[in-house]
This record gives C-alpha cells, sequence and structure tokens, in this order.
C-alpha cells in the first residue's frame, strides 16, 4: 500500500504540476475562460489512454499461462524500474527548464490548433504520467495484496492536498526541494523492483545466480520481518544475496549516481 500511495502521489503532483502551468500559461493570454474547458477534456483523455493501457495489461496478462505469463510478469517488472529510474534522471536534467518548455510547447500548439492545441497538449502529458503509473502498479501488483488500490487512491488525494499546500506555501517549501526528496525513495524503490525482476528471471534460469547466497545477514537485519522486511519491499534489500544481484544493483547504482550536467534553458519562451 504504501509503494502504491507514493508512486500515485508522485505522479499525480507532476501531472497537476502541468496542468497548473498550462492553467497559468491561458490566464496570462487572456484565453482561460475558453481554454479551462479543453485543459478538463484534455485532461480527461489522458486518462482514459492511461486506463486503456491498465486494461489491455490485464487483459494480455489474462491470456497469458505457465512460463510466458511468468515472463511477462519479470519484463514489466523490469520495465516498471526503468522508466522509474529514467523519470527521475530526466526531470534531474530538465526540471529546471520545464517550465519554459512547456510555455514554449504551449504557444506552438495554440498557434497551429488554438485550444485544441492545449487540449492534445494536456492529454498526451496526462496520458504519459498515467500509462507511467498504470505500468508502476502493475509491476508493484505482484508483491503487493489488495491494499494497491486503497494507495493509489489515497496518493491522488494526498497530491491534490500536496499541490494546494505547495501553492500556498511556496516560501516554506519549494518544488525544488520536494522533487529532489522524492526523487531519492523513487530510486529507492525502482531498486527494489529492480531486486524483484533480477530474482524473476534467476527463478526463470535466465540469468546465472552465480553464487548464492553470498553471504547471510539474517542475524543482523531479516528480511522477512520487521524493518528489514519493509527495507526489502521498498528498497530490495536481502539478508542472503546472490553474487548477480549484488553486481547488477551496484551496476544500477553507479549508473544513477554517476554525474551528469543539468540541460540548460536554452528554449526561448514565447510568452
Amino acid at each position: 500500500m504504501g509503494q502504491a500511495l507514493f508512486i500515485v502521489w508522485r505522479e499525480s503532483i507532476e501531472a497537476l504540476l502541468v496542468i497548473g502551468i498550462l492553467w497559468a500559461w491561458l490566464r496570462m493570454r487572456g484565453e482561460l475562460a475558453r481554454g479551462r474547458w479543453y485543459l478538463a477534456a484534455g485532461a480527461a483523455a489522458g486518462l482514459l489512454l492511461a486506463g486503456a493501457l491498465a486494461v489491455a495489461m490485464t487483459v494480455v496478462q489474462d491470456e497469458l499461462a505457465g512460463a510466458v505469463l511468468e515472463y511477462f510478469q519479470a519484463g514489466m517488472v523490469l520495465l516498471a524500474a526503468a522508466l522509474i529510474t529514467h523519470m527521475v534522471l530526466w526531470m534531474r536534467r530538465h526540471g529546471r527548464a520545464m517550465r519554459q518548455q512547456l510555455h514554449a510547447g504551449a504557444a506552438a500548439a495554440f498557434d497551429r490548433a488554438g485550444a485544441f492545441g492545449i487540449a492534445v497538449l494536456v492529454a498526451i502529458a496526462v496520458a504519459r504520467e498515467g500509462a507511467e503509473t498504470a505500468i508502476f502498479l502493475y509491476g508493484l501488483s505482484f508483491n503487493a495484496g489488495s491494499e494497491l488500490w486503497q494507495g493509489a487512491v489515497l496518493g491522488v488525494v494526498l497530491a491534490l492536498l500536496t499541490v494546494m499546500v505547495l501553492a500556498r506555501g511556496l516560501r516554506l517549501f519549494s518544488y525544488a526541494v520536494f522533487f529532489r526528496a522524492s526523487s531519492v525513495l523513487l530510486l529507492l524503490l525502482a531498486c527494489g523492483l529492480l531486486v524483484s525482476g533480477v530474482e524473476r528471471l534467476i527463478g526463470l534460469e535466465m540469468l546465472p545466480a552465480l553464487v548464492d547466497p553470498l553471504w547471510d545477514s539474517t542475524f543482523l537485519l531479516d528480511d522477512a520481518a520487521g524493518p528489514g522486511n519493509v527495507l526489502a519491499t521498498f528498497a530490495g534489500y536481502r539478508a542472503r544475496p546472490s553474487l548477480v544481484l549484488l553486481l547488477l544493483v551496484a551496476a544500477y547504482w553507479l549508473f544513477v549516481l554517476w554525474p551528469r550536467h543539468p540541460a540548460s534553458a536554452t528554449v526561448r519562451a514565447h510568452d
């Protein structure tokens, strides 16, 4: 439940942030009276597209069985880990220029197709965030119970409250601090999904374990109970890791922590 709540909370905030930036841009252009309905229509269309993806994944899973189903599930878990990592790295590189890029995109879309262009822009942005959320939840569903959807609903509610607090209390808490803190948690969660996916591939004999286990730290922190279980579920801690699992986790953290320069804000604002 906690993982689903966190993922939906973070993704919902990103979608609401995009809508908020475009809302402010329309108001600045004096087009808000007409444009807000297109904003709402675009957001609804984006949610429908994301829902269609979730239904498609469920249908595909229902049609599969045996080893093929296990390969599909392992692939979706690893895809969710890759998408989370890509999202965090993309935000790290482009986050500072996101507002200018959205303004430039909105101006170009409005010039081409009027307010309908804004609706398409919102639909694409919301569908992207919604599709990522659907894949993340699908990846988490193999390790979560019926509380998954409770966490998702609470995540949406919490996102709305968070955006209201951020909008009214920027002097006390900034978006930059929020995204930096939540990005660390997202990378830990992505590592947890990576561990789950790799273990599935080892179980399917697609990957060799090499040495299994490499050590046993159960007496210090058991991953089957208490704080160790929480750490195992959220960040992929294992008390008895295999050598290949340890190597892949080390490679993952080396990749995400490798220094990268943020993209320069070269997009010319059309406002």
